[in-house]
């Protein structure tokens, strides 16, 4: 029977760690990639038994590709800290395995956000990447973000039907958190070089109907206009901050010539 890999990147996720690794204590490897935390992830990581490494954050690209490098087995499965795997998708994944008839796996996640399923807003099945693969056929790409990834050697992508579940934000306060954080990363993919400010507001009121209207986040409530809005949110400054990185040099350039021009008036 193949042997299996989970890994499992984090960074200050002492809340969520120790639902996610006993999830996936039936592999026979269970890693823990962190990016040198401060909080109380690595030892409680450690006590459950996972073998962490620390890689240095250079975007989530980078991080994954890093992490398959550790792996020893030649299947692995990806599990983010705030997702859990169920038994019956532990089940089904060996079941897979032992087919034999594809090489890489999406697998589909039930979300629960503010005390409740998400069962619109585009959040079921919400297949992110393969999250079972075997190593020689898979690899990720460089982005610092919403990362993609490359077949090798004809790879074939299979599906699983049995949902992991994932809990993405504790709280909305967490949600701001990230939602900046993936703005800034986000800002340097090619495709927002070209920005204005026009464009980001655009792209922003776009992400909110596409996920509130055409995706029926309106149906799961109060729940589904967060979820919304902070597709609007992620999008405004992700494009915004691009503008600002494209500019900033020239606005700052400029306001020293009228600041200087200004002095020698003076």
């Amino acid at each position: 029977m193949a042997l299996i890999s989970t890994y499992i990147i984090t960074f200050n996720e002492e809340d969520k760690i120790e639902n996610a690794i006993r999830s996936v204590q039936w592999s026979d490897e269970v890693l823990v990639i962190d990016s040198f935390s401060t909080d109380k992830t690595v030892s409680i990581a450690q006590s459950l038994g996972a073998k962490v490494v620390q890689v240095e954050f250079k975007g989530f690209g980078d991080l994954r590709n890093q992490a398959l490098k550790h792996c020893q087995h030649d299947w692995v499965f990806s599990l983010d800290s705030d997702e859990i795997c169920t038994p019956e998708v532990a089940k089904e994944i060996r079941q897979k395995i032992s087919d034999h008839a594809f090489d890489v796996f999406y697998v589909p996640r039930r979300n629960f956000f503010l005390g409740r399923e998400v069962k619109h807003s585009g959040w079921y099945p919400n297949y992110r990447q393969p999250q079972l693969f075997n190593k020689h056929a898979f690899k990720y790409d460089d982005s610092p973000v919403h990362e993609g990834f490359e077949l090798l050697g004809g790879a074939q992508i299979g599906y699983l039907q049995d949902a992991i579940w994932q809990f993405p934000f504790k709280n909305l306060a967490e949600s701001i958190v990230k939602m900046n954080r993936y703005s800034t990363l986000g800002a340097v993919k090619k495709r927002q070089q070209n920005s204005s400010f026009a464009k980001a507001l655009g792209h922003a009121i776009w992400a909110f109907l596409k996920h509130y209207i055409f995706k029926l986040g309106v149906l799961d409530g109060w729940q589904g206009f967060f979820i919304a809005f902070s597709y609007f949110e992620v999008t405004l400054y992700r494009y915004a901050k691009a503008v600002e990185l494209n500019e900033s040099d020239d606005w700052s350039k400029e306001w020293i010539r009228k600041i200087s021009s200004s002095v020698g008036r003076e």
